[in-house]
Order: C-alpha cells, then structure tokens, then sequence
C-alpha cells in the first residue's frame, strides 16, 4: 500500500501532491510574516504560539484541498485512455492556472488587509466583494495594480513551468494508473477534507483574549468564507442574556435622566418625555469626519501639527475630550450619530434590511419642522446609505456615478453633477466639492426660511489618501497628508460659512465617524476608539467636556444646550446630566461588545463568554479575578434589548 502512494505521489498526483505542499509552505511563511509584523501586539505563551501554529496548520490544510479539490476530482475521474492527451493538458493547465492564481491573489491581498485591519479576512472584506467599484478603484488609486496583478500572472507562469522542468508534468500525464489505484489516493484526501468541513470553525482560533494570536492561527480564504455565511449575528443564540424583564428593568433606570418621564409604565416601552427650558431652534450641521481618530490633535499630544484648525475650533467651543466612537467602521459611526443606539452585533443597522422608519434624529427634527439631508461626495449605495438615509426622511445628496437597481429611496436625491467637482478619487469628491454642496443646500433652505439639519459625510481621509493639489505642505498617498487636507478644507468650509448671512443662526457638530485604525492587541482596543467632537458657534462660552461619553451621547447632549422638549426613545443621554459615576460609553465591533465604565470595561462575545478588564491610565487592560456583577448586567442590558428592539421592530417610529 505504502508503494502504491508512493507510485501515486510520482505519477498521476504528482503535480497535485507539490502544489499543496508549496500552498502549506506559503501559508506558513505568510504567518512567520504576520508574526512578525505583530510582534508588538502578541502575548508570548508557549501554548498560545503552540496553538496558532497547530491550528493555523489545520486551516491551511483544508483551504489547500479546497483549493485543488475540482483538480483531485479531474485527476481521479479522468478516464485512463484520455491521461497524456492533449485535452488532459489543455483542461489541466487551464484548471491549475486559475486556481494558482487565486491562491496567490489570496495570500498577497492579505497584506494590505492586515497592515489596515490588523486582522484576518472577516465580514469586512466580503462587504468590500459587494461595492466592487470603489473598492476596485481604490485598490487601484492606493497600489500599482498592473503591476502587482503582472507579477501575480508571472508567478503563476513560473510555477507552472517549474512543474515542467522538474519533471512533475512529465510524471502526471505519463501515469496511467487505474482508477481503483486512483482511489486509493483520492478517497482519503477527500476524508481529510470531509472531516475538516464538519469539525473546523473559525471560533477554534478564538482561544484568548489577545487579537494578535487569535488571528494569526487562522486562514485568511478560511476567514473570509466564515464571515460570508455569518455576517448577521442572532444575539439570542450566540450572546450571555439576562430575563427579559430584568433587562428592560435595569435599561429603564440607567436611561431615565431628571429632566425626563416614561410616557407609560409598560416594561418595553423606553419613550420618555424629555423637558426643556426657552428653546433654540439654530440650524444644524453635523460634519462627520472620516477615520479621525483624537491622536490627530494637538489638544492629545500630537506634535506634527495636522490638525491646526480643528484645534483652533477646539479652544472657540463645547469639547469633547473623552468621546469613544462605538465602531470600526463609517456606518457604525452613522448609526450611532442618528440613532443613538449601541453596536449591535453583525452588521450595522445600516446595512440591515427592514431599516426604515426607525426613531431617529429625523423624527425628532421633523417634529420641529427641519429639512434633514444627508450630504455625501460618493455613490450613496455604498453600504446601503441612501436607503438608510432615505428611509429616515432625509433628502439625499450623493455624487450617484452606480445604477443600482436594488436602491431604494423615499424622498428626494440630489446629483452633484461633474461641473460642480474639481477632485474626486475612489471613494468620491474632495471635501472641498463636499462642503461647497453643504453651503448650496444651507442656501437654498435660507432662503425659503426653512430650518435645516445636514448629516456631511467626508472622505478625504480614506486610502488612496489623495486630494488636490497645492493645498497642503504633505505629500498624496500618505495618512498624513489626508489628515491636514481634511483639517484645511474644514477651515475653507467654515470661513465660507461664516461669510453667510445663515451663520450667525447655524450650529456645526464636527466629529469622526471612526479612528483611523482598530489593529492591536485586545479584541477590543479601547485607545483606537477615541475620537473628537466639538460644538461650534453654539452661542455658549468655550467649555470643555472631560466626562466619559459616547457617541450615542452627541445629539441628546447637544438638544440639552438648546433646551429642546421632544419624546425619545434613543439610548443615547446629555452628558451635562449624567451624575458623576453614571458615565459610560458603549464599544464594539462585529462579533465583540463592550461597557466601559468606572475604568472596567465589561466585554462579551459570540461565544457567550463575559471578560471584565481593569484599564489603567496608559490605556492597558488587566483582566479582573471576580466579577463586578452590575456592570455585567448593565452591559448585557444594553446590548440585548437594542438587539431584541430591532429585530422585532420595536425601534420603528408608532
């Protein structure tokens, strides 16, 4: 029997057999490579590098049979009188060609997904699979893909001609093995693979609480397929729960603030009446800042001068110096700014089908007779935004270069039209072009003497990291650069703005929808969550808020300064009126949830699993030995009836 493999191994599979070896031996010198490049975030055990390697090794195994599966089947069914013929080379190299080249795709792409994410292929990346044309564009904007797709198609070629002089093609098409032999090859192969599908996921990895080890003992084709089949989370079936009425009871207490009243004593029901005191009514502009994480500023050590203006508008306004973003990504920014909920788990609201009508800061500015637009220099169908957007009740303003015929959209769009844009890139126009739509629109409602809300998405700041030339003393293609033109062409924005005879009556919200980066060593990194928010020409003197707050917090927080009476049923509370102890800010990413409060940050997971951390000043975690039982409650409280809410549609607007 052992000859007969041996027989196999250089005959009929010999090709087969080297390139799987040559797929495992590349798997692992693309892991030494992360490793590497992590090694700072990495905590060094001898189980945990034990395990990564081990099971790293039982992913790159069965992606390596996926791989070459449809080549074993050919290999096995392949009638012995057709072996060595010209159809058997034409459909073997032709099979061999495709698949080595997305074997090569797969493990390069992987360093640039890395070096951005500090991750493994997840949901992320399958998101990217559905938005080919931005993402194709800013591939190409950020890399020289003709190069890189050249060289790829040049190894691909190598390879096969290395099979060919070593005599592995030789030996394949000469064998004329028979197909019970075959069998003896192919029937076990398919076992292993067989046996790896039922018994491998991507949780096996999932071992501690360090990111790093986590995602180096996996596979990123293996990754990627993983988050395909679940990028929607049911909280019920993966999360900790407490009994529903216990939830909702300790929700209840936690939101009420002594300016607010239930509206009924029904036990779900979180609508409150919030009471207000000589009511302004200023127009509102909310700039959401793309990737704008707090260390950018100055006012939080950084010494390289990106952000003087922001800065300057810093020291002329209400501060936040302790805000934390509730994601990684512009929709869970954009969520969390209207809806003022938490990070639910999978995808974000946003991107979640059956989203419209939901009580949001629309419902709330209609009430007060706003216009609300959302405001966007790219194709709004990106991650779904127009159909969000359009089914809260705002107009929508996008640059519309997609035709997509699955959007949906309720209410009025605007094109930003080719003669209106000096600069645009992948991802959509410059910010300049962006704010010059801004101050059309704030224009156009002055002067029907209509008060207006803007939600101002930016994109400046977003590899490729291009913009016009001549604005800024830093180079294109860099971070950098992006972070100062995006800081000058706020400046441009507001001296316009102020030039307006709608200034005086406008209050701009200028705040990140995210960090730049999430990449570290805890599944959740406190520090790359912090992000700035500032409240300009509100007509109050220049205060800082140092309190712990969310970004649910920003719209409750500013409808406090106007002395606003409205009903809401937002997770979201002012921040002037949280006693002191009662600050918390909700964080999260796709499968991970968290609490911070009192400097404990309370996590779970999809494993059901509840991890309490002690952060120490130099934003460390240490794990805490007993449980501190309230903010466990408090944190699965949150997550759990915002998840339920949603699900039942229990967010919708009555």
């Amino acid at each position: 029997m052992k000859n007969q493999i041996t027989s196999l191994l250089k005959g009929r599979f010999a090709i087969y057999s080297t390139l799987l070896l040559l797929y495992l031996t590349l798997s692992f010198l693309l892991r030494i490579c992360l490793f590497v490049w992590s090694i700072g975030d990495i905590e060094f055990s001898i189980i945990g590098l034990t395990r990564i390697w081990l099971s790293g090794f039982a992913y790159d195994i069965f992606v390596g049979l996926s791989f070459f599966l449809v080549y074993l089947i050919y290999l096995w069914l392949l009638p012995k009188p057709l072996i060595g013929t010209i159809l058997d080379k034409i459909l073997t190299y032709a099979c061999l060609s495709l698949s080595l080249f997305i074997l090569l795709f797969s493990l390069v792409a992987e360093l640039p997904f890395w070096d951005e994410f500090g991750v493994r292929f997840n949901f992320i990346a399958v998101d990217y699979l559905i938005y080919t044309y931005e993402v194709v564009e800013n591939i190409n904007q950020s890399m020289p893909i003709p190069i890189i797709l050249s060289a790829l198609l040049s190894f691909t070629c190598l390879i096969l001609w290395l099979l060919s002089h070593f005599g592995k093609s030789r030996e394949c098409f000469n064998s004329k093995t028979g197909f019970i032999n075959r069998s003896k090859f192919v029937v076990p192969n398919l076992l292993v693979f067989t046996l790896l599908i039922y018994t491998l996921n991507n949780k096996i990895a999932d071992f501690s609480n360090n990111t790093a080890l986590n995602e180096l003992g996996k596979n990123g084709t293996f990754s990627f397929f993983a988050a395909f089949r679940s990028n929607e989370l049911d909280y019920k079936q993966f999360y900790p729960q407490l009994d529903e009425k216990k939830a909702y009871n300790i929700l209840k207490k936690e939101l009420l603030q002594d300016n607010q009243q239930y509206t009924t004593t029904q036990w779900d029901n979180l609508t409150r009446i919030t009471k207000g005191e000589q009511e302004k009514r200023p127009n509102i502009i909310m700039v959401s800042i793309e990737s704008f994480s707090a260390d950018f500023l100055q006012a939080f050590g950084n010494k390289q001068n990106l952000t003087p203006v922001y800065d300057s508008l810093a020291k002329e306004s209400v501060f936040f110096t302790k805000l934390y973003a509730t994601g990684t990504r512009t929709v869970r920014g954009m969520e969390a700014l209207t809806l003022c909920v938490p990070p639910t788990p999978g995808n974000s609201i946003v991107r979640r089908p059956n989203n419209d009508n939901i009580f949001s800061v629309a419902t709330i500015l209609k009430a007060k007779n706003y216009k609300p637009y959302f405001i966007y220099g790219g194709d709004g169908y990106f991650d779904n935004m127009n159909t969000y957007f359009g089914g809260q009740g705002f107009d929508i303003v996008d640059r519309d270069r997609g035709n997509p015929l699955s959007e949906k959209i309720k209410t009025k769009r605007f094109n930003i039209e080719d003669d209106e844009v000096s600069f645009e890139n992948a991802w959509g126009i410059c910010d300049e072009d962006l704010y010059a739509q801004s101050l059309k629109y704030a224009d156009f409602n002055h002067q029907l003497k209509q008060p207006f809300f803007q939600f101002v998405m930016t994109t400046s700041n977003h590899k490729p990291y291009t913009f016009p030339t001549g604005t800024i003393d830093l180079p294109q293609g860099h971070r950098p650069g992006a972070v100062k033109y995006t800081d000058y062409a706020l400046g441009k924005f507001i001296a316009a703005a102020k030039q307006k005879p709608w200034f005086k009556h406008t209050v701009f919200i200028i705040v990140a929808d995210h960090c730049a980066s999430s990449a570290g060593k805890w599944e959740i990194n406190i520090d790359k969550h912090h992000i700035p928010a500032i409240f300009y020409n509100l007509g109050v003197e220049p205060q800082r808020i140092d309190k712990l707050s969310s970004q649910i917090d920003v719209l409750p927080t500013l409808f406090g300064y106007l002395g606003w009476n409205y009903q809401t049923a937002w997770y979201g509370k002012d921040i002037n009126r949280v006693k002191p102890g009662e600050e918390r800010a909700l964080i999260g990413n796709y499968r991970t949830l968290g609490l911070l409060k009192d400097s404990i940050f309370t996590q779970i997971d999809d494993r059901k699993r509840i991890i309490q951390f002690k952060l120490s000043p130099n934003q460390g975690m240490e794990e805490l030995s007993e449980a501190n039982m309230p903010l466990i409650e408090q944190t699965i409280a949150n997550y759990q009836t915002a998840s339920e809410r949603f699900k039942n549609g229990k967010m919708k607007v009555k």
